[in-house]
């Protein structure tokens, strides 16, 4: 009972809060950006719990009770993608723009523009589909009789996170996500350092997860070393890094803070605040998993040990963290899109004088409509994988589809429309087609995930095809 109370007491704080910013949003620019407003600590607690979402609270924690300790070096690619971001927030501020497309759009013309907003569309709706599957499982532990029987269904568990998140961000977009998200920030780093040691004591320290780990013949967990392969790493690296690069949720925090500087120092803390988060989740979860010996349980690690082993308080407290970083995840992942649409489409081709009532309605009805797709996506594709494999999947459509040629909006001036339209679509298809190719399929090239071929053809496309036409541009004039 007291999980739900928890649980319930928070959601409805969260309700109250998008009831009351609601009534703030008078404009495009307070419901897509919260008015340009942002100052650095704010945008540093919005940015970490929009970072710190079911890739992490699940995916990591997940691979985590696969392979053991060694699952500390997944969070190096996000770490090393903040660090060059440092160099861009300003840069980008500076813009004054809603979308990663508008950026490219005005760099590299129309083509390009949709695009990307199409890649953007696909990778963001994968990434919300399993967000409700997230939502569902807490919703699943928490709701139990004595027997410890779940008294909902996956699919209505489901289908009440998808309904709140929908309603929450159709009430007040950024302008009300951005400020819970400073208490969720907040309150993921107090669950985990909080959690840590419990755990740590009541798994017995060092010796104590050893013993478990040999009892259950997974003797590899202990090891840091030899775990991963060199091909594997970067498999499981490189995606978060290429993601968050062109992350279209941190720009579009970088587009909300109130100035270029405001932007650089937040994204210079949220690499120690991201790392140090990151760290204690794997961890969290490796201490967990010596005590949890059903293999079926690996991907719930995280929500079954704050059913079971933490103290009933403590325990209430990391469900509630877990519930909040689901949601700022998902409400962001679903707000981009929909001012993608509105800005990169309706604005773009369909009525560019339409009024700042208008826009925020039809951005309130495209959530709406995006929210139904993404769950009727995680019913098909999302089911059928682990939350680890489906991150990967979503951020290798978005990073190598987009990432170069926002990069290269920024620092490559002689990059083309030819080149970009080029980077692009390869990205997305080679994404897409990479294992379903029986000549992948049927030989070692299987090993190797989508992300190495569409990183490496799209960016060699990038550069041979604007090299190309940038010389037959510069003969023709």
């Amino acid at each position: 009972m007291i999980y739900f109370l928890a649980i319930f007491i928070y959601l409805i704080l969260l309700i109250g809060i998008g009831i009351y910013k609601s009534q703030k949003v008078k404009s495009q620019s307070d419901f897509a950006v919260a008015g340009r407003s942002l100052t650095p600590w704010v945008l540093v607690g919005t940015m970490l719990a929009t970072w710190i979402g079911t890739g992490s609270i699940l995916g990591n924690a997940g691979k985590t009770y696969e392979t053991g300790i060694a699952a500390l070096i997944l969070p190096i690619g996000g770490v090393l993608g903040i660090i060059v971001l440092t160099k861009i927030a300003g840069k980008a501020r500076n813009f004054e723009k809603f979308t990663i497309p508008e950026i490219i759009g005005d760099r590299f013309g129309d083509i390009p523009r949709i695009l990307s907003a199409l890649a953007l569309v696909i990778a963001y709706l994968v990434i919300v589909s399993y967000q409700y599957n997230a939502g569902g499982a807490v919703l699943e532990t928490i709701f139990v009789d004595e027997a410890g029987n779940s008294l909902l269904s996956a699919n209505s568990a489901i289908i009440i996170a998808a309904v709140f998140i929908v309603v929450y961000t159709m009430l007040a977009g950024l302008l009300s996500v951005a400020y819970t998200d400073v208490g969720n920030g907040i309150i993921i780093t107090i669950s985990f350092l909080v959690a840590f040691p419990i755990l740590w004591i009541k798994a017995g320290g060092w010796s104590g997860i050893e013993s478990s780990f040999i009892a259950m013949n997974k003797e590899e967990h202990m090891q840091f070393w030899g775990v991963y392969s060199p091909l594997k790493i970067v498999n499981y690296c490189l995606p978060p890094f290429l993601l968050i690069l062109g992350d279209a949720n941190m720009y579009q925090r970088f587009f909300a803070s109130k100035d270029e500087k405001g932007a650089t120092k937040a994204t210079v803390i949220l690499i120690f605040s991201v790392l140090i988060i990151e760290l204690l989740i794997i961890g969290t979860a490796w201490i967990s998993s010596s005590m949890i010996p059903d293999a079926s349980a690996g991907k719930y690690v995280l929500i079954i040990s704050a059913f079971r082993f933490l103290p009933t308080i403590f325990g209430a407290i990391m469900l509630t963290t877990i519930i909040g970083i689901i949601i700022s995840t998902a409400d962001s992942y679903l707000l981009v899109p929909a001012t993608t649409i509105i800005r990169d489409f309706y604005q773009k081709y369909i009525n560019e004088n339409a009024s700042d009532k208008k826009i925020v309605l039809f951005s309130r009805l495209l959530v709406l409509i995006l929210g139904i797709i993404a769950y009727l996506i995680s019913r098909g594709f999302a089911a059928s994988t682990t939350f680890f494999e489906k991150a990967l999947y979503a951020y290798t459509i978005y990073g190598t589809a987009i990432t170069p040629s926002l990069l290269a909006a920024f620092f490559w001036k002689k990059a083309t429309t030819a080149g970009s339209i080029a980077s692009i679509l390869t990205g997305i298809i080679v994404t897409l087609l990479w294992k379903e190719l029986p000549i992948i399929t049927n030989s070692a090239l299987i090993k190797v995930n989508e992300v190495i071929p569409a990183i490496i053809l799209s960016v060699l496309l990038l550069i041979i095809v604007s090299k190309f036409t940038s010389k037959r541009n510069d003969t023709e004039r």
